[in-house]
């Protein structure tokens, strides 16, 4: 449980030097399509007399001046199933970017849904020795946390510090300069499968660029989706993908829960082509054309042409009523909806001040979603689109380009996390993270 938990620091260091460079991609790695922005991080000042978009949520150090997508393939679940197809998507997705953004990019900023995440929640204090708190109080807090067994083949995707109580005062957001005499914290730790996160890095490598930085997709979803209120008063962010459901909880601004679903859109697709008999292209241009959740009386009346080109004619010329299509859509819905409310369930989320639930990525597009939602969910239920940010091409404005767009307010605008502070090895306790200590002395 090394590897990656090694690279997280080196990837930070990576990325902010290709910011100072200037440009750097975001990459989203999905089940149903892989997309790539090319993002230019040239100040505000630049975009002020061509775009005549303010500053949104903070984000306008940076222009998105490239994107493409492209239909993912190798990938299952979230997760990279073949690497040679996946290689090439990738390859054809940030060469199609760079194209439009008319220059070379050589670091990316990686997401990926699936991985099996788990989240945790750690605690730790210390006694200052008087004075202010300073960087290495916050870094010697951080260290006194025990990271408990998370199991074989797992690793730390994040490890964000969420809370900090000085003394009797708790709900600080950030403690440096302040006098007390006491330290706690409380941090989130997400894990996912290690395997999952090195094909990953692997298959990046293997395209000839460098990883600077990788993110839990559910993650990014949140950080688009949820307005600043949502954020900030706890919400939860369901990223209804292809292959996978992400699942996150945001409150005071920080993640504290994620968790996914092994159901996407891909399974409703297949559910359609089962049922109808036709094959899989066909069942998806069914859904996106004439899907729903809700029958009514005229749907009995809508006919479907199903076509083909089996050279049968009878078979050919089929048509099916669109509340037949509805029947074989909505049970599958039903199905990830209450897996979603069960993971909710199992978070502690009805204990939350708020319980906003958006609902966002490409298969949130469902019609008809926003009424059986709130049925199995609770009553606060929205479709949410991620935020606006300049240069945004109008077709990445969706909400399945919501994780794309989350990466890139990560990018520029990331949070503490674990491997941002330099933490000191004779304060580490026995049981926690003492040989990535050692690791960040001898090279850093």
């Amino acid at each position: 449980m090394t590897e990656l938990y090694q690279q997280q620091r080196a990837m930070r260091a990576m990325r902010r030097a290709a910011m100072q460079r200037g440009v750097i991609a975001i990459l989203d790695i999905g089940t149903s399509k892989i997309g790539c922005l090319v993002l230019r991080f040239d100040g505000p000042e630049t975009f002020r007399a061509a775009d005549g978009v303010g500053s949104l949520a903070g984000q306008s150090a940076f222009r998105v001046i490239g994107a493409a997508t492209t239909r993912s393939r190798g990938v299952r679940f979230g997760e990279i199933d073949a690497m040679q197809e996946t290689e090439r998507a990738i390859r054809t997705a940030v060469q199609g970017a760079q194209k439009m953004a008319n220059t070379r990019v050589d670091h990316v900023i990686a997401t990926f849904a699936g991985a099996n995440p788990r989240s945790y929640g750690l605690a730790g204090s210390i006694e200052l020795a008087g004075g202010a708190v300073r960087e290495d109080d916050i870094a010697r807090v951080l260290a006194a946390c025990d990271l408990p067994p998370i199991g074989e083949g797992r690793e730390v995707l994040h490890a964000q510090p969420v809370n900090f109580a000085l003394d009797h005062r708790t709900g600080l957001s950030d403690p440096r300069g302040q006098i007390g005499n006491r330290l706690s914290v409380d941090m989130h730790v997400l894990t996912v499968d290690a395997n999952v996160a090195r094909n990953v890095l692997h298959c990046i490598n293997r395209c000839d660029l460098e990883l600077a930085g990788i993110a839990s997709s559910a993650y990014a979803a949140g950080i688009s989706a949820l307005v600043e209120d949502e954020q900030e008063l706890g919400a939860a962010c369901i990223d209804m993908g292809g292959g996978s459901t992400g699942l996150s909880i945001f409150i005071k601004k920080h993640m504290i829960y994620a968790d996914s679903v092994r159901l996407g859109g891909d399974h409703v697709t297949s559910d359609i082509s089962k049922g109808l008999q036709v094959p899989w292209n066909t069942a998806e241009r069914i859904k996106t054309f004439y899907g729903g959740v809700y029958a009514t009386g005229m749907d009995d009346r809508e006919r479907i042409e199903i076509g083909g080109d089996s050279g049968d004619w009878e078979k050919d010329r089929r048509t099916v009523s669109r509340s037949e299509l509805i029947g074989i859509m909505r049970p599958r819905v039903e199905e990830i909806l209450e897996e979603v409310r069960d993971r909710l369930d199992a978070a502690g989320f009805e204990h939350l001040p708020s319980q906003q639930i958006v609902l966002t990525g490409g298969a949130s597009q469902i019609p008809g979603l926003d009424g059986l939602a709130p049925k199995i969910l609770g009553q606060q239920v929205r479709i949410g689109r991620p935020l606006r940010v300049q240069g945004l091409p109008q077709a990445a404005t969706g909400a399945a380009f919501a994780s794309a767009v989350g990466l890139c307010l990560f990018a520029a605008h990331p949070q503490d996390e674990w491997w941002d502070f330099d933490i000191p090895a004779e304060s580490y306790p026995a049981r926690s993270l003492r040989w990535a200590v050692k690791w960040f002395k001898d090279n850093w």
